[in-house]
């Protein structure tokens, strides 16, 4: 633990070197932002914050209070933890609000889920940092069903839509990927997420699409699918559709699901975002 929260303390440092045009306390204000978890109801206190970011406690004492004071955190008297304020979801939402694709999307999306059926989550997501964020995502019906939304934040390097658009960026944006891998992953599970990558590279250039079987959990089954858009102004993505393994076996999600994912992708493509 303490290796990834050094490695995460360092970025900031890295990316400023030689650079005069890089504002550090901006960059780790929204180190601090970018720490919340959707599933951290209760809030996050100052103690929290430094081990997730790897910044000095009288630090993040500093950039909560500043971030309090304009509005972007609330504090709990209570409990002595902050959680986000109101303008950080007018931020999220602007930058949904840029991204025609979802609204493009969904309908294709909401389409593919119904038809697998069994509690399917369709998803479409964008690299943050060493994350993908779900931007968009369709949920079929059903009793049991994977607990993502918009806003959730998955593995990049682990999970199928991550491995996906790794296999999909430039050759550049894959090098700095993989370096920041190397950098941040334990000695003993390097060359299993490296070898996987590998293989998520390979099954997108000869079939199109990525199936990965327990790679990111256990028990969950997905195939993903790189997107570029024609657009110049809207970032790499990836498209998901992922379920429990009882539903969404290997076989049909090579055979079907995954056929049709790259379907749902090239219709996209189609209409120009």
């Amino acid at each position: 633990m303490r290796k990834r929260v050094t490695d995460t303390a360092s970025q900031g440092s890295e990316k400023s070197d030689g650079d005069r045009q890089f504002v550090t306390s901006l960059h780790r204000g929204l180190e601090i932002l970018r720490a919340f978890r959707p599933a951290d109801k209760a809030g996050l206190g100052n103690s929290e914050l430094a081990e997730r970011t790897g910044l000095p406690n009288s630090t993040v004492s500093r950039l909560t209070f500043t971030l309090l004071k304009s509005g972007y955190l609330v504090y709990d008297e209570g409990t002595g933890r902050y959680r986000m304020g109101v303008p950080v979801l007018s931020l999220g939402y602007a930058c949904l609000a840029g991204m025609q694709v979802r609204e493009t999307a969904q309908v294709y999306m909401q389409e593919l889920a119904d038809e697998a059926g069994d509690g399917v989550l369709v998803a479409l997501g964008g690299r943050d940092d060493m994350a993908i964020t779900y931007i968009a995502a369709a949920r079929s019906e059903g009793v049991i069903s994977l607990q993502l939304s918009v806003g959730s934040r998955i593995s990049l390097a682990r999970s199928a839509m991550g491995r996906a658009y790794i296999a999909g960026t430039t050759e550049a944006e894959r090098a700095e990927i993989i370096e920041r891998i190397r950098e941040r992953t334990e000695p003993d599970r390097l060359q299993e997420i490296l070898d996987g990558i590998e293989d998520a590279c390979e099954q997108v250039r000869t079939r199109g699409f990525y199936c990965n079987i327990g790679g990111w959990q256990r028990d969950v089954h997905a195939v993903s699918v790189p997107y570029r858009s024609q657009q110049p102004d809207t970032p790499m993505l990836a498209f998901n559709l992922g379920g429990y393994g009882f539903s969404l076996t290997k076989d049909r999600l090579e055979n079907d699901l995954g056929p049709k994912l790259v379907n749902l992708v090239n219709m996209v493509s189609r209409v120009g975002y």
